[in-house]
């Protein structure tokens, strides 16, 4: 599995995708609402709304989804949708949780593709059910637990990828505020390499330490932001999936950023 170094593939751009598509040698996914996608998507695409996804998943719960779309171990999987990459980068870091360790993300979003003129249809694919092993990647993943112990080391990086005035009445004591509209270039839902590892690195984010990522519930923010990290190669992220939303209602200390300057207030 690819496990976050500098060859790691995060993204897949457009001209990959078509010719990929063309092969027949990937699964497009699609996470948008159902009707959006009945509506018109990518050709060959299959659907996976995310509040499909939410609605539980476990890992025998999302075993049986993925297969459904014909995934099996070997499949290359591409994901994408019309919400930044937010949303996709939850459903691609679920599959790498369960060990799909052939997942990127469509590198802009599905109205960017249809703006620049690229095929899409509204043809539903047929698919056959691919049977699909269960290889948990715990190292991947904070539970509260976890993150109550982790956040005193010294080795570990807390980022809250909410907005700014979010983290600023409220975060989880020791995070960095990293919002997710920082991440994303003009036309792409990451900055290139280079730039993502020079934002990362003005907030402190580098070298080994164990980065946790975290957002308001259910890591699509924080999930953009694991990708992030990703792409500018650090060695060591774990997504918080249940977030802040869970920190809060467990009751575990918050701490509030008192006297915010101007700058704090931006999302820079």
């Amino acid at each position: 599995m690819c496990r976050l170094t500098d060859s790691c593939k995060i993204t897949t751009d457009t001209d990959s995708l078509r010719s990929e598509i063309r092969d027949k040698s990937v699964r497009v996914v699609d996470v948008r609402r159902r009707d959006d996608y009945r509506q018109d998507h990518i050709p060959s695409s299959v659907n996976l709304p995310l509040a499909d996804l939410l609605s539980d998943d476990s890992p025998e719960r999302v075993q049986k989804l993925i297969q459904s779309l014909g995934i099996d171990d070997e499949t290359s999987v591409v994901v994408y949708d019309d919400t930044f990459g937010a949303l996709a980068s939850r459903v691609a870091w679920t599959l790498e949780y369960l060990g799909h360790s052939d997942v990127t993300l469509l590198d802009t979003t599905y109205s960017n593709w249809k703006s620049l003129g690229l095929e899409h249809d509204s043809d539903v694919p047929e698919v056959h059910n691919r049977g699909h092993s269960v290889s948990l990647q715990p190292g991947i993943l904070a539970t509260s637990d976890y993150l109550e112990s982790a956040k005193e080391r010294d080795d570990v990086i807390l980022i809250d990828n909410r907005e700014r005035l979010n983290f600023l009445e409220q975060h989880i004591p020791g995070a960095i505020s990293l919002p997710y509209l920082t991440l994303a270039s003009r036309d792409r839902i990451l900055r290139p390499k280079g730039e993502m590892k020079r934002l990362l690195e003005n907030r402190g984010i580098t070298g080994s330490s164990e980065i946790i990522t975290y957002c308001g519930s259910v890591g699509t923010l924080s999930g953009l932001a694991y990708y992030a990290i990703k792409s500018a190669g650090l060695p060591n992220a774990r997504l918080y999936v249940r977030s802040f939303k869970e920190w809060n209602n467990l009751q575990k200390p918050t701490a509030k950023q008192e006297d915010a300057s101007y700058w704090d207030l931006s999302a820079e």
